[in-house]
């Protein structure tokens, strides 16, 4: 049976795609925004460097665990209904990280915020493909909406920056309750219910799986600095997320509706792209990481001008992400990947050489080439995701690309911080010798970007995807696309 899209004038749909983009500017925005505030934090708190990684972790950690979750609730209990109650949640969040007396309550209140947060991007994305019946008409406004994503990742800190020398970092949080009150409002007046014509059931062993072996791995990332790799603590923490991989492969086969459909794995476009989400953002996370602490603590700069050192960033992802989305419809994914990667490669190697006294504009051109990786590398890893995917697993597979994207962010916090430890607050001079660590890392990871992009975007990997949508038909109702041509 197909669903119900309700008949709404040009004017209403537009109103539905400004509310759901404000959405998912302030969700993604507060991946990044924090960022600059954490020597503030550090300071007020008394927050130790396991703190700091964990405020940003606990935040996309939670995101990343329960985003196909929510996206499935949706789809059964209401799409409108639970984005409100999103909203309210990640308003609630907001509110009291601004209140926490400590790191403890901070790091609290932004998993709550997160629980919010995994109520809004996914089912913003659902409501809009409904509000927008006709192709041409959807495949614009997804495209508006895709853009906010990259556009407030690389914008919070500019944002972070001002709020932070002008309120204090507490008015991070707290600007979020006044847009989430008019969205509330909005979404109440506007956005009409939807739900889907057949929703996936809920899989509880699948989500407690999934979490243990998230946490499990993030939990030991970070606590190895100060518990040491050998402790029993480590050990059984990974152990048990071993042992969670081990029950998912086990598990999810045998259900119907599994929360992680491994058949999908059998295409090398949705593999490689689902990788390439994991390596691209860990790369990201990692430098956001580390920069703001080197611009605030290494080289003395108040938060504001930290912030406005990353607009070569935002100003790119503004230029590249539209170009990028044309590219990717004309040519296919694999030559903005191959960029993508590329220019991740290059920060990396350029950001070897920068020390406590490099000159600025030195330190700029490093940042515009993360940058160019910004602004090309998410449409295409989108495009890659769902590639020979029939309809019944397009979500799916986007959702899933979307978790790639915060567990690579998640695990870029956890491994960076790991390595620099506290030495932004003993020495400029070792800061910069311990991140060369990270800067080595973030080189790596564009390079596999780069070989990730070629195994999965030729002719042989898009008839994986073919035989792999095959495997779906009976859920699908129709048969599985033809092989997209090699790029």
């Amino acid at each position: 049976m197909p669903e119900h899209i309700p008949l709404l004038t040009p004017r209403r749909r537009l109103l539905v795609l400004a509310i759901c983009c404000a959405s998912v500017i302030v969700v993604v925005m507060d991946i990044s925004i924090v960022n600059v505030a954490l020597p503030a934090i550090r300071h007020d708190l008394h927050a130790s460097e396991s703190g700091l990684q964990w405020t940003v972790d606990a935040y996309t950690l939670v995101l990343a665990g329960f985003l196909v979750l929510a996206g499935s609730t949706a789809d059964r209990m209401g799409r409108r209904r639970i984005f409100q109650i999103g909203l309210a949640t990640f308003g609630l969040g907001s509110l009291l990280c601004g209140l926490a007396p400590s790191v403890g309550w901070l790091i609290a209140a932004r998993a709550l915020q997160a629980v919010g947060g995994t109520m809004l991007n996914p089912v913003a994305m659902a409501i809009v493909a409904t509000t927008f019946p006709q192709p041409a008409e959807r495949a614009r406004a997804i495209g508006v909406f895709a853009s906010m994503s990259g556009l407030a990742l690389a914008l919070g800190p500019i944002l972070g920056g001002a709020l932070v020398d002008g309120i204090g970092w507490y008015a991070i949080f707290w600007i979020n309750v006044p847009i989430v009150v008019a969205a509330l409002v909005c979404t109440a007046l506007f956005v009409p219910e939807s739900r889907a014509p057949r929703a996936r059931r809920f899989d509880p062993v699948g989500q407690a799986l999934m979490i243990l072996v998230l946490g499990g791995v993030v939990f030991a990332l970070i606590e190895s600095r100060s518990l040491g790799w050998t402790s029993p603590v480590i050990l059984g923490l990974l152990a048990a997320a071993a042992l969670g991989v081990l029950g998912l492969l086990r598990y999810e086969p045998r259900r119907v509706d599994p929360l992680l459909e491994l058949r999908l794995f059998r295409s090398v476009p949705f593999t490689g792209a689902l990788a390439m989400a994991v390596c691209a953002l860990s790369g990201f996370g990692a430098f956001l990481f580390v920069t703001t602490q080197y611009l605030q603590d290494v080289r003395g700069m108040s938060a504001l001008a930290a912030g406005l050192c990353l607009l070569p960033v935002g100003a790119l992802v503004i230029v590249l992400s539209p170009f990028t989305g044309r590219l990717v419809g004309k040519r296919g994914p694999r030559l903005p990947l191959v960029v993508a990667g590329s220019a991740l490669a290059l920060a990396g190697g350029a950001s070897l050489r920068l020390g406590p006294a490099t000159p600025l504009p030195a330190v700029l051109a490093v940042y515009l080439l993360f940058g160019v990786f910004l602004g090309t590398v998410n449409p295409p890893i989108t495009n890659t995701a769902v590639s020979g995917m029939p309809r019944s697993m397009a979500g799916v597979a986007t959702s899933l690309a979307s978790a790639g994207r915060q567990t690579g962010t998640t695990l870029g916090v956890a491994v960076s911080g790991t390595i620099v430890g506290a030495t932004a607050t003993r020495s400029a001079t070792e800061f910069t010798g311990a991140a060369h660590g990270v800067w080595w890392m973030v080189l790596g990871l564009g390079l596999a970007v780069v070989v990730l992009a070629v195994l999965s975007t030729g002719r042989r990997a898009s008839a994986t995807a073919v035989r792999a949508a095959r495997t779906f038909e009976e859920v699908d109702g129709a048969p599985a696309p033809a092989p997209a041509a090699a790029r």
